[in-house]
C-alpha cells in the first residue's frame, strides 16, 4: 500500500476520504491547542494554591507574575482586591458577598476552559458516519462492476475491500478523538476543581484575617476602657 494507491482510494471514494483527512487535521489541531492550554492552566493553578497555603503571606499582597496573571485563576485575586476596598460589613455578610463574587468570576471563566471541545466532539460523531457513507458509495461501485460479465470475482471483492477502508478510517479517527476528548475533559475538571479550591481558601483566609483584626481592635478598646476606669478614681 503506497501513496498512489491511497490517492486512488480517495478519488474513488467520492471525496469522502479527503473530508475525513480534513476532520483528522481539525481534531489534531484542537487536541494540541487544548492540551497545551489546559496543561498551562493546571500547572499555574498548582503554583497559586501553593502560594495560598503559605500562612505567613497576606492574600491581598500576593503579587502575580505576568504568566500567572494571564491565567483564569488570576480573576479571583482581582475580585478579592476589589472586595477588600468596599465599605465595612459584618463578617458574615462580607464572607457571603465575597463567596458570591468569586463564584461569579469562576462562571465567567468556564467557557474559556472547554472552548473548542465541541469541535472535537463533533468530529468523533461525524467521522464514523462519513466512513459508513464512503463504504456505501464504494459498495455501489463494487456491485456496478459485478453487473459487467467480463469482470471477475476478484475485482468485486477487491472493490468491497477498498470500500471498507472508509469505515476503518472513520472508526480510527473517532477512537483517537474519543481518547483525547476524555483526557481533555478530565483536565477541565481538574482546573475547575483548582478554581473552587482557590475560592474556598480565599474566603477562609480572608475571614480569618478579618476576625483577627476585629479581635485585636476589641482587645485594644477593652484595654483603653480599663485604663480610663483606673484613671477616673485617681483623678477624683
Amino acid at each position: 500500500m503506497n501513496i498512489s494507491y491511497l490517492a486512488d482510494l480517495a478519488n474513488e471514494s467520492g471525496g469522502i476520504l479527503y473530508i475525513m483527512l480534513l476532520l483528522l487535521l481539525v481534531a489534531l489541531t484542537v487536541i494540541i491547542e487544548r492540551t497545551r492550554y489546559l496543561a498551562s492552566m493546571e500547572k499555574g493553578g498548582e503554583k497559586l494554591i501553593g502560594m495560598l497555603k503559605n500562612e505567613n503571606a497576606s492574600i491581598e499582597k500576593i503579587e502575580l507574575s505576568k504568566k500567572l496573571a494571564s491565567l483564569p485563576h488570576a480573576s479571583l485575586f482581582a475580585v478579592l482586591r476589589n472586595d477588600a476596598n468596599k465599605p465595612a460589613l459584618s463578617l458574615e455578610q462580607k464572607r457571603n458577598e465575597l463567596s458570591g463574587h468569586l463564584e461569579e468570576a469562576i462562571m465567567h471563566e468556564v467557557p474559556t476552559l472547554d472552548r473548542s471541545l465541541w469541535v472535537l466532539d463533533t468530529v468523533i460523531t461525524l467521522a464514523p458516519l462519513l466512513g459508513l457513507f464512503g463504504t456505501i458509495i464504494g459498495m455501489f461501485n463494487a456491485f456496478h462492476v459485478l453487473g459487467d460479465a467480463q469482470n471477475g470475482a476478484a475485482q468485486v471483492t477487491g472493490g468491497i475491500a477498498e470500500a471498507l477502508v472508509s469505515t476503518a478510517c472513520g472508526l480510527l479517527i473517532a477512537m483517537i478523538g474519543l481518547l483525547f476528548f476524555n483526557a481533555l475533559h478530565n483536565r477541565v475538571r481538574i482546573v475547575l476543581h483548582q478554581l473552587e479550591t482557590i475560592k474556598i481558601m480565599m474566603v477562609n483566609r480572608q475571614t480569618a484575617t478579618e476576625q483577627k483584626a476585629a479581635t485585636s481592635d476589641a482587645e485594644l478598646a477593652n484595654r483603653a476602657g480599663q485604663v480610663e476606669l483606673i484613671r477616673t478614681p485617681a483623678r477624683a
